[in-house]
């Protein structure tokens, strides 16, 4: 039962206060880069952008405790963190890429896509112990998600989207199809 407990409770190179400050920095900075999709009821919206910064984090976390663990330190055993930022960035962008269609002439989803490749790399930055690096990327997404976005339609380059439905910007309500069919 020791060896099993010393083995859950391993000595890390970064202390677990830290380790855990960078999970939750993850998980805010990827609420906060979602918040726009969920507001605008993207599929991909705060519970996905969360999920993938946290992991990318994770990612992140172990690549550095990986070069330093004493298993791994042989000389015939090379360690390369670079490979995790490599790959979490392919996975993002599988994921990203599943989220962009081509509908009726029309490209959807390259936002929420670029959104899910940016909370990937927030995750991966703060889980290295970039802190700056993450909240400055995550603030700026709101200033293009938002900000930008309230540029375009007030300068007439793309009008208000069908979801949110009128001026108030609450989206349109539904009907079901029994009161369709009781009117028609």
């Amino acid at each position: 039962m020791e060896q099993i407990l010393a083995d859950i409770l391993a000595p890390t190179q970064v202390p677990y206060p830290v380790i855990f400050a960078r999970f939750c920095g993850a998980i805010l900075f990827g609420a906060l880069i979602g918040i726009e999709r969920e507001k605008r009821q993207r599929p991909a919206g705060l519970r996905t952008h969360i999920l993938i910064s946290l992991a990318s984090s994770i990612f992140a976390v172990i690549a550095v405790e990986s070069v330093h663990m004493m298993s791994l330190s042989g000389p015939e055993v090379r360690i390369d963190p670079i490979r995790v930022v490599e790959a979490v960035t392919a996975g993002v962008a599988f994921l990203a890429a599943g989220m962009i269609v081509f509908s009726k002439g029309e490209v959807k989803g390259l936002t929420t896509g670029a959104g899910m490749w940016l909370a990937g790399a927030a995750g991966l930055s703060v889980g290295f112990g970039f802190w700056l690096i993450a909240a400055f990327a995550s603030c700026a997404s709101l200033a293009v998600l938002f900000i930008l976005w309230r540029l375009e339609v007030a300068l007439h380059w793309k009008s208000p989207e069908p979801s949110e439905g009128g001026a108030n910007g609450r989206p349109a309500a539904r009907r079901d199809a029994t009161a369709v069919s009781k009117e028609g």
